[in-house]
């Protein structure tokens, strides 16, 4: 059985992390899995661009431009040039060796100029089993990644939330009417990372009538592992004797990350918590570090992280997560974090609550809840010494039961070995 997984990005993002783990998890699961993307980052033997040549790459550098050119005349504002995708601009992969010898085409995160509807269309009529792991809603909407509290989506897309003039007919709607032409017969099974994402796409018009599963991502639990705390700082020249919370993301100003609500939390608890001078933040990730200087505490930017190992160590240090994000779905940072014994709090929103159990292995927050936030961590702070220790193996120990590649990697085998024998649909 030959897998292929397809992706616009090799390892910028979590949708194109995950995709990676889970690529390299079947390989060690003795899978003969690759993957192809539009542009490598890094040497790594499974994975193949379709970039390869200087003009390749200017060309896949076009397509970005041109994908997002598409929606610069409808868009609401510049706060969602990156939230819908029209999926006009893309590139016929079809014929693409790979393709052809795949027995099965896995999809995960395929837009920005990768692949159109056009494209997709084109490879579900290969006839080939197609498993589709949604890191996002884009597959079953008109085009947005994340509806918010619009239901659209569940009919038929139109009178867009996210466009400048919605209407009945509007961008979302021709996008909704590509798909719904785009997958009829394809022999498709979409899988949800996150139970809460799964049961979206059920109630889709879309995705309905489909067999929509729901298995996590992995992550390798040897790799992502405890470090001593005390060794960790060390490792990152942290100071050793403080309380240090961590937040983390790929770009720390991106609305959705809720970094506005993580500041007026702080403030909160610099207020409220009787040791407040021994606080101090730890911060990784890409953006403007200018964003950090107005925060009430000391902090400790540590920039983008590309060393597994200083993640690790991070992550280590650190005496809880804060992850205050409005829309998520499955965060590997949640299962990062949890997984090296560091108890997170986040928002009740998406699938955080399918992997933080309040006061188990951290705290779940009222969702929007600044005072509920500063709350949380001023919980997790004051914890004695053993109940934490429980907290944080409560943590490691619910990731390498739920999460780890060998347990995930054994799901999708079996979810190959069915959508195969299943053949392809009845023609009409």
């Amino acid at each position: 059985m030959k897998v292929l997984h397809l992706s616009t990005f090799h390892q910028f993002g979590g949708a194109a992390i995950a995709a990676s783990r889970l690529n390299q998890a079947l390989n060690r699961a003795g899978v003969s899995s690759a993957m192809l993307v539009s542009e490598t980052s890094a040497n790594e033997p499974t994975v193949t661009a379709l970039a390869q040549t200087a003009w390749q790459k200017r060309w896949a550098t076009a397509r970005f431009a041109l994908d997002r050119l598409t929606f610069l005349p409808f868009e609401r504002s510049r706060d969602v040039r990156f939230t819908f995708s029209p999926a006009l601009i893309g590139t016929d992969i079809s014929q693409h060796p790979l393709v052809q010898q795949a027995d099965i085409l896995h999809l995960h995160w395929t837009t920005f100029g990768f692949l159109s509807t056009r494209s997709l269309s084109n490879l579900f009529a290969l006839q080939k089993p197609v498993v589709w792991t949604m890191h996002d809603m884009w597959s079953f909407t008109g085009g947005c990644h994340h509806s918010g509290s619009c239901e659209g989506y569940q009919h038929q897309c139109g009178n867009c939330p996210f466009l400048r003039l919605p209407a009945p007919d509007d961008l979302s709607n021709s996008g909704w009417l590509r798909k719904q032409t785009a997958y009829q017969n394809a022999r498709l099974t979409p899988v949800g990372c996150s139970q809460w994402l799964a049961k979206r796409a059920r109630q889709s018009s879309l995705f309905g009538g489909l067999s929509v599963q729901s298995i996590p991502n992995p992550l390798d639990t040897h790799l992502f592992s405890p470090l001593e705390k005390t060794a960790a700082r060390q490792e990152l020249k942290l100071p050793t004797h403080k309380r240090l919370l961590l937040f983390a993301a790929a770009k720390v100003s991106a609305l959705g990350k809720g970094f506005a609500y993580f500041q007026q939390a702080l403030a909160l608890l610099r207020q409220q918590f009787p040791n407040a001078n021994d606080v101090e933040l730890l911060i990784f990730g890409g953006g403007d570090e200018s964003l950090l200087q107005e925060l009430p505490f000391n902090y400790h930017f540590l920039g983008s992280l590309k060393n597994p190992r200083q993640i690790v160590a991070a992550y280590s240090a650190a005496d809880l997560f804060v992850i205050p994000s409005l829309e998520e779905n499955l965060p590997n940072t949640i299962m990062e974090s949890m997984a090296c014994g560091t108890p997170v709090v986040g928002f009740e929103v998406g699938g955080i609550p399918e992997m933080v159990q309040h006061q188990q292995n951290g705290y779940l927050v009222q969702y929007r809840s600044v005072e509920d936030l500063a709350r949380g961590m001023q919980w997790v702070l004051e914890q004695p010494e053993a109940v934490f220790s429980q907290l944080a193996a409560n943590a490691r120990n619910y990731v390498v039961t739920h999460y780890d590649e060998a347990v995930i990697a054994r799901r999708y085998i079996e979810l190959y070995n069915s959508v195969t024998q299943a053949g392809p649909p009845p023609t009409p």
